[in-house]
């Protein structure tokens, strides 16, 4: 990795079948120990159940309410200043509850990438 500033372009957002919008900030192969994406999920979406194979993920709630499924952990209520963490393997969705959107940084080590993405088809 080479020492340097990001400027980022947060209208450069993409829609997933996860059903929330990624803006990538910095996930590339140069700096293979992180990844770093801002999350939008809009009101009354939840995301599809998930699992990261070899990913750590940290959600760091940045606006909005939502409510966190992680695990065998009880749904619980997110808002700013929280943060989730979530281990390799763990199952995970989140549900926007609020009237605004949900806005959230997702920080992934090592980085992200998409071989390591997991649908969980069972819903509860």
């Amino acid at each position: 990795m080479k020492e340097q500033i990001k400027k980022q372009n947060l209208q450069k957002e993409y829609y997933t079948d996860e059903k929330c919008f990624i803006a990538e900030l910095s996930n590339t192969p140069d700096d293979p120990d992180v990844s770093i994406a801002r999350a939008r999920v809009e009101p009354g979406v939840t995301t599809r159940r998930h699992r990261l194979k070899g990913i750590t993920e940290r959600y760091f709630i940045i606006s909005g309410r939502g409510l966190a499924e992680i695990g065998e952990l009880p749904p619980q209520e997110v808002t700013a200043g929280d943060i989730v963490l979530i281990p390799p393997m763990c199952r995970q969705r989140i549900t926007n509850t609020g009237s605004d959107d949900l806005i959230f940084l997702a920080i992934c080590t090592p980085r992200f990438t998409q071989d390591a993405y997991e649908t969980l088809i069972v819903e509860k």
